[in-house]
């Protein structure tokens, strides 16, 4: 009998939990620790951060949903992991021992390396649904008093398609209020270019986005370095070829976003052998950490090298389905072990992305998700919006009756060919 816990309740942590039950044996036992009551859709924060979702949409309570799955839910936060007696210290006093970790806990916000940044300073943010929602809030307030807009991401910041759909999705809002005319948009981004996305682009997104930005009037600032925050300006950085200073800009706002770079959690840093000087969880192809074989690390908390370096840097995005067959990949691999065995599955990484602009949308098929891909691919309508709104949906739902993987999931990314793990199975 193992008792595996997954820490982390986000995109990740509860679907692995319910892969988790489906793989293990029947005395086998479960439980996720999360610093939070509630799952949160974050692919819908964007649109929360102009109040057009609200938290009780886009949130669901995961006490009972565990529980009639017979998963122990704990609502803890924790302070400090201890790899070598299997033991997690938790923020109220409590200690949590497994016999395996699944480590899906997302990143830490790291605002507090630039001056001026974040919901606290002087910027909003998408990251969380607590502050897009707070956002949300203060968005009639920014269109009652409408100014200039900055949106972006800093240096090290390495999930832009948040980013690209916020300053898309409030265009569409000024538009449909009738005060676009008076909101100049500035895109600050450290990609080389627009839409290379942390990935090198997919497709065309670089004609596509630089289309639609033009067509739009949103003026970009690329290769940018965040130099600090004030409560009415952005100092940026524009760097050449070779990364070296170029140009410096001023640039004003009413209302900024930014999208920070991530960090590991307090609770795992500086553990040697298990995490990068970043705080992010190191593995190998199989989610398993090489120094301790009883942890495993999925989504956006895992070490991921760049596939190719940046005059400024950013980092490797780790989107949904590439996640998610993350996630299936962990479960067999657990399963293969507690039988006796080595664990044989490796995740595809395959990437499949729906970015909504409130009005259309773009959508992006990268397999695998780093560059060389068999599958490379980026298109745009409005069908993307109504599909982002479906897929919310379909989520949402799976969460909520606590399934992973339901069978007309299955059968239609098999009749894509897009698979999670790297034999060809879903």
């Amino acid at each position: 009998m193992a008792h595996v816990v997954v820490l982390g309740a986000g995109v990740g942590g509860t679907i692995q939990a319910y892969e988790l039950k489906e793989a293990l044996g029947r005395d086998d036992t479960v439980t996720v620790i999360s610093n939070k009551p509630y799952f949160q859709f974050t692919p819908s924060n964007p649109s929360a951060g102009i109040g057009l979702r609200t938290q009780d949409q886009i949130t669901i309570d995961l006490a009972p949903v565990m529980e009639r799955r017979g998963i122990e839910f704990i609502c803890d936060g924790a302070v400090k992991l201890d790899p070598e007696a299997n033991t997690i210290h938790l923020q109220s006093g409590r200690e949590v021992s497994y016999d395996y970790l699944v480590i899906a806990t997302g990143p830490d916000l790291a605002f507090d390396e630039i001056e001026g940044f974040g919901p606290e300073k002087y910027t909003h943010s998408v990251c969380q649904i607590e502050h897009a929602a707070a956002s949300g809030d203060k968005w009639d307030d920014f269109c009652a008093n409408p100014g200039p807009i900055v949106v972006g991401a800093v240096q090290g910041a390495s999930c832009f398609g948040p980013a690209y759909e916020y300053v898309m999705s409030i265009d569409t809002d000024l538009r449909r209020r009738k005060i676009r005319d008076k909101v100049p948009m500035t895109f600050v981004t450290p990609e080389p270019y627009i839409g290379h996305l942390g990935l090198g682009g997919v497709g065309d997104t670089k004609g596509m986005l630089e289309s639609i930005m033009r067509e739009r009037s949103i003026r970009w600032v690329t290769n940018a370095k965040t130099d600090r925050f004030e409560a009415d300006k952005i100092h940026v950085t524009e760097c050449d070829e070779d990364g070296q200073p170029k140009k410096t800009h001023e640039i004003p706002f009413s209302y900024a976003m930014m999208l920070p770079a991530f960090r590991g959690i307090p609770a795992v840093m500086g553990i040697e052998g298990l995490v990068n000087p970043r705080g992010f969880v190191i593995v190998d192809e199989h989610q398993r950490n090489p120094a301790y074989p009883n942890i495993f690390g999925i989504g956006v908390c895992i070490a991921i090298a760049p596939k190719e370096p940046t005059p400024v840097p950013t980092g490797v995005p780790k989107t949904g389905f590439m996640i998610e067959s993350m996630v299936t990949a962990t479960a067999h691999n657990i399963a293969q072990i507690l039988e006796g065995g080595e664990p044989r599955e490796m995740a595809t990484w395959n990437a499949l992305c729906l970015a909504d602009f409130g009005d259309d949308g773009a959508a992006f098929l990268a397999m695998p998700q780093n560059p060389p891909r068999n599958v490379n691919w980026a298109a745009q309508g409005r069908w993307v919006h109504w599909a982002k709104l479906a897929f919310e949906w379909y989520f949402m739902r799976k969460v909520r009756r606590g399934v992973s993987e339901p069978f007309y999931e299955k059968f239609m990314m098999r009749f894509m060919k897009i698979n999670k793990l790297k034999d060809g199975r879903g």
